[in-house]
């Protein structure tokens, strides 16, 4: 929609409300390189006093979300006569600011501050309880998150259940409501399937990874990959951290960070490959989204279907790998010189229940995450507390998985997200799942030479659908919009169950 000529007056507030927003986006570009810094390079004595700090910065940025000049503004544009004659850029700005103001005014100013802080003390504490398998040493930074999450949820309101209003801050118009059958048919299929391969005869040869792999090769090879793939390396950079993640800045400076591990070789290949994703989205998204409350993903779970589309639906393809595994055998002769792509193939596709989410297979993975959202539904509707979790934890790892984990490191402190507040957010993973199998079923039907471009080491093909698509519209549309603009339905978990049985019975000889 091309934008009307607009009485002076609008105008001028049109023109005063960019100007803020491109405020408000330089501040969120600051304190996104803080946290990038606090996480990665940051030396451990002085994050108390740098967490601080953030918390001072972020609540600035806090104070001029929720000012009264940004609500004048936003009462003023989203009038119905003047919201009709916008541009559909401007429009798409004013419903996302307007939707985020509403509810970021509902938190008191000081209550948010001491939060920011809590949280940036709440990740050095996690890393601790960590590193030294201690619970006891995050369970009281994590009651009072839960504590403040359960209050959050009262503030915002919600129709059913108090944790659909934490899905909604990641998947505007997710609830339990709509999430529980999708997650239920997956789970059946799920669950049945791996039994199934439980019982097949024909099983990967995964000891080819059970050795040593160098860590600078490693680290060669995935400096290698990263612009193959699409990754533009003068607009991002790759760093080591303790749990992987990606970091925009803005479109011309996204860093993605990776975990090597020496007897684990597919850690930092397929961790690389999965932040490669996400960077990649950032990084193609319409330079006139630059400055807006638009110039990022839809969603938490679109962003991650581009993820996990490429580390999965891509990287872990046959296809993918005839192109790259003679590079990598290169890297690794000794390790791999003598394996055949086939048995490499079949290896990197295993399916073994595992009690490390990052690590699990494609099949398994969404088992974790239906762990967490369980545990953080009951969490938020006060049915359990804090300090049961590592018990609890426990009981559903074996009810799902079939294992137990031997300490809390590998059991209920794996996971960064609740250090940060992140309730709400583990939904997205398997949501990234399920949109991603739609979206391949798409690509698929109109590129019909889909994995032959892949095989041949062409990436250009498929990250320019991607971007058509997807990356550039940023979050000019709703989730719900923009996966029914691309494939023409609702999000269904039948393309998942489907892709995944289609694969496994191939693999497992089923």
């Amino acid at each position: 929609m091309e934008q009307k000529t607009l009485d002076p007056a609008v105008q001028a507030a049109v023109d005063q409300y960019k100007a803020l927003e491109e405020k408000l986006a330089h501040f969120l570009s600051i304190s996104s390189l803080l946290e990038w810094d606090q996480k990665v390079t940051a030396p451990k004595k002085g994050r108390p006093i740098f967490a601080k700090a953030i918390g001072t910065f972020r609540t600035e940025e806090f104070k001029l979300s929720v000012s009264d000049e940004m609500g004048e503004l936003l009462n003023t544009l989203s009038t119905p006569e003047v919201y009709a004659n916008l541009d559909e850029i401007t429009q798409a700005q004013i419903r996302e600011r307007k939707e985020e103001y509403s509810r970021s005014k509902k938190i008191p100013a000081d209550m948010y501050r001491d939060y920011v802080v809590l949280t940036a003390r709440a990740n050095d504490a996690w890393e601790e309880a960590r590193e030294t398998n201690n619970f006891s040493i995050f369970e009281p930074f994590l009651e009072k998150i839960v504590d403040y999450n359960r209050k959050v949820a009262g503030i915002f309101g919600y129709e059913h259940h108090p944790y659909d209003a934490l899905l909604h801050q990641y998947e505007p118009g997710l609830s339990v409501a709509v999430l529980d059958p999708l997650f239920a048919k997956l789970r059946e299929s799920s669950v049945a399937l791996l039994e199934r391969i439980k019982q097949s005869g024909s099983k990967p040869n995964v000891g080819i990874f059970e050795q040593s792999y160098d860590v600078e090769q490693q680290k060669k090879f995935n400096q290698y990959l990263l612009p193959l793939i699409g990754f533009d390396m003068n607009a991002g950079r790759l760093d080591e951290t303790v749990h992987p993640f990606a970091q925009p800045m803005n479109t011309g400076d996204v860093r993605i960070t990776t975990r090597y591990l020496k007897d684990n070789v597919r850690s930092a290949v397929f961790g690389t490959i999965h932040e490669a994703g996400h960077g990649i989205y950032e990084q193609n998204i319409d330079p006139r989204l630059e400055g807006t409350a638009l110039s990022t993903g839809a969603s938490f779970g679109i962003h991650e279907s581009q993820s996990r589309f490429l580390e999965n639906m891509v990287g872990r393809s046959e296809a993918f790998w005839h192109h790259f595994y003679p590079t990598l055998q290169q890297h690794f002769p000794e390790q791999l010189g003598q394996v055949s792509l086939t048995e490499f193939y079949r290896a990197i596709n295993s399916v073994q229940p595992t009690m490390i989410r990052v690590e699990a297979d494609e099949l398994t993975y969404n088992l974790h995450i239906m762990i967490r959202y369980e545990i953080e539904k009951a969490l938020i509707g006060g049915e359990i507390e804090v300090k049961d979790l590592p018990e609890i934890w426990n009981q559903k790892m074996q009810d799902y998985l079939g294992i137990t984990p031997a300490t809390d490191t590998e059991g209920v402190l794996q996971d960064v997200h609740w250090s940060f507040g992140g309730f709400g957010y583990f939904p997205s993973y398997s949501l990234g799942n399920l949109y991603a199998a739609q979206l391949l079923s798409t690509i698929v039907r109109e590129k019909p030479d889909f994995y032959d471009q892949i095989q041949a080491g062409n990436f250009a093909g498929v990250q320019q659908w991607l971007k058509e698509n997807i990356h550039r519209h940023g979050k000019l549309y709703t989730p719900e919009q923009l996966i029914k603009n691309v494939t023409g339905e609702d999000l269904k978990a039948d393309y998942l169950v489907n892709y995944l049985e289609d694969k496994y019975s191939r693999i497992y000889n089923l």
